[in-house]
């Protein structure tokens, strides 16, 4: 017999009260505890403790039904030119002239800003299966706990930001079915509540899914089809850093910490986790080890599995973690390798200790012209084969080079002029081509003799490939576009304008192979629809290694007068990652698998792969408390 139905036999028979079986998961959690304990002490006790990162607000957005901050969106001035509202970026509050026309040339349209669809945030949510009185009385045991089952919160805690869910939460017609929602939202203030809530969603036939930043675009919180009840644990209470170890450049973070205030927090004492994903504002700790995450700086710092040094997870049965956190084992199958990129599936991340690094001394920017996609991608592979890429280099090809150009702000008469003899020494006295040039931007980190010793290298690598010096400014300027473009996509959807990214991973020999394949199928499937104007479609290469590189893909079409747009766009998609595939390339580098990408498991890792993630979850999640079939693994 199972434990769950064990339990529940326990439940309904008339020899066992209700006290009875809340004291028999109280010894549990006792015994959780004093285990979880015992294993921490001897390491933390040379530990020193801080104070910890600010406490995170529940909402930094008026809505999730759009990305950011609630003080930053896209729009237009009285003048009619597009402006960044806000003064978060360099970006900000800055008309950008030629983002417009720049539309209408790429995506080959009219762009009518009258020519708009009406948000109808928040749409019809579907009932919950669970009460507040029931969920009280499930969970008395567990002491102070905050929870939610009005649609508000249900529905926050209920979507990552796909393409698909943005559309659905602002334009889906209010005679469509509900959006499948959470039944609650929990929200815990420790690993020995977390252990609690799992024995009690044993008992009652529950699924838990943890809730970070919910910054993923792989629906890893898309519900539909769900039908038993599912409860969120926001993981927001647990946002601290909870010590930091000078002597042995270590700290310990909790799972639901943002990205912003990690760095802030360890900034203070002077120091850096490194890890810097596009997401870096909103996203958490568990939701990168969870994901398997990847930041722009991993050159220098590496990805998180390198980063991370010890998890804990509170499973099934009780609590996952190490004795102590060493440089290296030889212990047998490392079984926090399990939780990388688990996705919520075989329990819940509470907590990472990390490798910390001291902050650097020099941050330098730069950036570096070519004539050709080739040329740059020869060089960022010499950059990998010589071990001398810097804390971030990202290559960017011509039409993703065009549109960062289209974000330049509007100047006065002097710099236009210093901009035109720019571009006239670069297209006419150095060969440069508008319609085929690209660049690379840079970010050096270091001391500065480190930094000075790097940045020579890599100048010089680039130059026997062609490349031209492009700027610090350029560089900066490159880099930090990153978060402000993050705002775009939802700025053009209601102008019936969608676009998303996807990204893999592929061997140096392919990379070229992939996006011109990548690229030619996305505008043959594009004209077989008949869909309006022309797609833009656009790569970069980011992260590189000594076999190969990330490439990550931007994709945006026009859906005017197209029926079902979200699912128009899907089909495309699919068909990029069917090319991607045949191509070499992986599934996902560091967006995850998810919902959306689950159909694809077999061929990225195999049938017997499948097959041995289901035995390890089925071993783990005996009763499938754990996740909503992400991966493909109920």
């Amino acid at each position: 017999m199972s434990i769950r139905k064990s339990l529940q036999s326990k439940i309904s028979s008339s020899f066992v009260s209700p006290f009875t079986i809340a004291q028999s998961v109280s010894e549990k959690v006792n015994s959780f505890s004093s285990n979880r304990n015992r294993g921490k002490r001897q390491f933390e006790k040379s530990s020193k403790i801080y104070p910890p990162a600010p406490q995170r607000r529940d909402q930094d957005r008026e809505s999730e039904a759009v990305w950011g901050f609630a003080d930053t969106a896209f729009m237009f001035d009285s003048d009619g030119n597009v402006v960044l509202s806000g003064e978060r970026y360099p970006l900000c509050a800055t008309p950008l002239p030629n983002l417009i026309p720049w539309v209408e040339d790429t995506l080959s349209l009219r762009f009518d800003p009258n020519n708009k669809l009406i948000a109808s945030y928040p749409p019809p949510v579907t009932k919950s299966l669970l009460s507040e009185a029931s969920l009280h009385d499930a969970l008395r045991s567990c002491g102070e706990l905050e929870i939610w089952v009005d649609d508000v919160m249900r529905l926050r805690h209920s979507h990552g930001h796909s393409q698909e869910e943005m559309y659905a939460l602002r334009f889906r017609p209010s005679v469509e079915t509900p959006f499948r929602v959470c039944d609650a939202v929990l929200k815990p203030q420790n690993a020995e509540q977390i252990f609690q809530i799992v024995q009690t969603a044993r008992v009652h036939g529950w699924k838990l899914v943890p809730y970070g930043g919910g910054t993923n675009v792989s629906q890893a919180l898309s519900f539909e089809g769900v039908t038993q009840p599912v409860v969120v644990l926001s993981m927001a209470s647990m946002n601290r850093v909870l010590w930091i170890d000078e002597e042995n450049q270590l700290a310990c973070i909790q799972a639901g910490a943002v990205g912003r205030d990690i760095q802030k927090c360890l900034a203070q004492f002077g120091y850096t986790i490194g890890h810097e994903p596009d997401s870096i504002e909103f996203s958490t700790m568990g939701g990168w080890v969870a994901t398997n995450a990847s930041g722009m700086k991993k050159n220098k710092y590496g990805n998180i599995e390198d980063i991370v040094r010890d998890i804990e997870v509170v499973t099934h049965e009780g609590c996952f973690s190490h004795r102590m956190v060493a440089p290296r084992e030889s212990t047998g199958v490392d079984l926090r390798k399990l939780f990388f990129g688990s996705e919520g599936n075989f329990g819940v991340i509470t907590e990472a200790t990390v490798r910390i690094s001291k902050l650097p001394e020099v941050q330098e920017y730069g950036s570096i012209l070519f004539k050709t996609f080739s040329e740059g991608a020869r060089f960022m592979r010499e950059l990998a084969y010589r071990n001398i890429a810097p804390a971030s280099v990202r290559l960017v090809d011509n039409q993703q080079f065009r549109f960062s150009m289209a974000l330049k702000p509007k100047k006065s008469l002097l710099p236009t002029q210093k901009s035109k003899l720019e571009k006239l020494f670069v297209t006419k006295l150095k060969g440069f081509d508008p319609e085929t040039m690209c660049a690379a931007t840079l970010v050096f980190e270091g001391s500065a003799q480190e930094v000075k010793s790097l940045s020579n290298a890599v100048y010089a690598c680039a130059a026997e490939f062609g490349g031209m010096a492009g700027g610090a400014e350029n560089g900066a300027k490159g880099y930090q576009l990153t978060y402000g473009i993050a705002y775009i996509r939802d700025f053009v959807m209601p102008y019936k304008i969608l676009a998303e990214s996807f990204e893999t991973s592929v061997p140096w020999n392919r990379v070229e192979e992939l996006c011109r394949r990548t690229k030619e199928r996305l505008h043959r499937e594009h004209r077989e629809r008949g869909l309006p104007g022309t797609p833009f479609v656009t790569c970069r290469v980011t992260q590189v290694y000594p076999t190969g590189a990330c490439i990550y893909f931007y994709l945006a079409f026009s859906f005017d007068g197209v029926d079902n747009p979200t699912q128009i766009f899907s089909e495309l998609e699919h068909a990029a990652r069917e090319e991607i595939l045949a191509c070499g390339g992986s599934l996902s580098h560091h967006h995850g698998v998810g919902r959306l990408r689950a159909p694809f498991m077999k061929e990225a890792i195999g049938v017997e792969g499948v097959q041995i993630k289901g035995r390890i979850k089925d071993a783990l999640d005996p009763e499938g408390v754990f996740g909503v079939g992400t991966q493909g693994l109920l």
